[in-house]
């Protein structure tokens, strides 16, 4: 399967961003879908997954109560909403599909199949 991101950009801190993800190849209707990201000089970190059906969602604590991830199996398309960004939220954004049908995991290992990235950039 390859995975599309987009959606990345430039945006100042408060504001909001909406990530996607366009799996093509096969559909990953069956599998779990996450994001992650990686800032400069620091290790690629979960960011959040959501379930094969969308009914379970997992976040990282820090962006607990400000991102939505959600999907529509429909499209093959993943999604990122961030709202209420920070200057810390600053990375490059990773989609990936998981081996797994569950949201729980956040192990970038139990992830097979990843996308390019796209930049997010937030300005204070």
């Amino acid at each position: 399967v390859q995975l599309q991101a987009s959606g990345g950009g430039s945006v100042q801190a408060g504001g909001s961003l909406r990530l996607s993800c366009a799996a093509s190849g096969r559909a990953v209707s069956n599998n779990a879908v996450g994001w992650f990201r990686q800032a400069p000089g620091k290790e690629r970190e979960f960011v959040a997954a959501i379930s094969w059906r969308g009914g379970s969602t997992n976040y990282a604590n820090s962006v607990k109560g400000r991102f939505t991830i959600s999907r529509d199996n429909a499209k093959n398309t993943a999604y990122l909403q961030m709202n209420s960004v920070k200057a810390e939220d600053t990375a490059v954004y990773y989609c990936a599909v998981s081996r797994y049908s569950d949201s729980y995991r956040n192990d970038p290992l139990a992830f097979g199949s990843w996308g390019q990235g796209t930049l997010v950039t937030v300005s204070s």
